[in-house]
């Protein structure tokens, strides 16, 4: 029989990224949070958890977080259907989404399906390239990325296309792609020594950018882990970058931005993921996100 009490602890240090904030979450001791993974570390007979700084998961410990994911799910479905069951008034999904989508067009997908399922979002910001290995640890039930094959007991739909204009402000322009704005082509060792913004290590949409222009992926470059502060940088002349285009269309519109290689885009697909047995909402919220994604994301 599983111990759902020990299995919310380890979700708990996962989740919250150590046993102190653990504890806080559980409003319990932080010894009493490890009173309870060692209980259940013996119970199985191995590790569940790699002590590290942050803790991660074993194998066997990402199987069962796994579970507790959708088991959470259930009983959020369980107590819509009872409602005497409940002890609070919403319902609570942990899901990995790229900043880029929640900069964009993910709060008007979510604003009226939140209210309407009283759902509490904890979002977990992953670039579109890597989300879908917080779901293969079992640290999030969701998740948005560009891959299109889901992990084992889970399934993906597609949400449509994310495409990226390469910009930079007329100052940064003039200074590092002087020849490439007076001739109206790329200069390509103008551009390959110009300094970029890169969201993180993770971010790699600028290498992909050179590699189609035939140069080195290696660059200067800035890291700026915040999509609104992407945007400033990149407005303000600190280097060029990789944007949505539906943020910054005003900014293309006024001439704020320009296109460093006119006409040049870039779609990356985003798929939307879930546990299968999940339960009504989590089908409901697949759905929904599927339809509402069609009216911001290129088909």
């Amino acid at each position: 029989m599983v111990d759902y009490k020990l299995l919310h602890a380890l979700a708990a240090v996962i989740e919250q990224a150590g046993f102190e904030r653990a504890a806080q979450q559980l409003h319990i001791s932080q010894s009493a949070v490890s009173q309870r993974l060692r209980l259940l570390e013996a119970r199985l007979g191995q590790a569940v958890l790699i002590r590290s700084t942050p803790p991660q998961p074993t194998a066997l410990g990402q199987q069962l977080l796994n579970h507790w994911q959708q088991v959470r799910l259930l009983e959020a479905q369980l107590t819509r259907q009872v409602p005497s069951l409940q002890d609070g008034a919403f319902n609570n999904l942990r899901l990995a989404i790229n900043a880029d989508s929640l900069a964009t067009w993910w709060p008007k997908a979510m604003a009226s399906f939140s209210q309407r399922h009283e759902l509490l979002l904890d979002h977990v910001v992953a670039d579109q390239a890597v989300g879908l290995e917080r779901m293969r640890s079992g640290e999030v039930a969701a998740c948005i990325c560009e891959h299109a094959q889901p992990v084992a007991g889970a399934r993906s739909v597609y949400l449509g296309q994310m495409v990226y204009r390469a910009v930079c402000s007329p100052a940064f322009a003039q200074r590092y792609l002087p020849a490439s704005q007076a001739s109206g082509q790329l200069v390509a060792s103008e551009l390959q020594a110009a300094p970029a913004i890169v969201f993180g290590p993770d971010d790699r949409l600028q290498h992909r950018f050179l590699l189609e222009q035939g140069l080195r992926a290696e660059f200067a470059q800035h890291v700026c882990p915040a999509s609104e502060g992407y945007v400033e940088l990149v407005a303000a002349g600190l280097g060029y970058g990789l944007i949505p285009q539906i943020q910054i269309e005003p900014a293309l519109a006024s001439g704020r931005l320009l296109d460093v290689v006119t006409g040049w885009h870039l779609s990356i697909p985003l798929y939307w993921h879930h546990w299968r047995q999940g339960g009504a909402l989590l089908d409901a919220l697949a759905k929904h996100v599927q339809h509402v994604a069609q009216h911001y994301l290129a088909a």
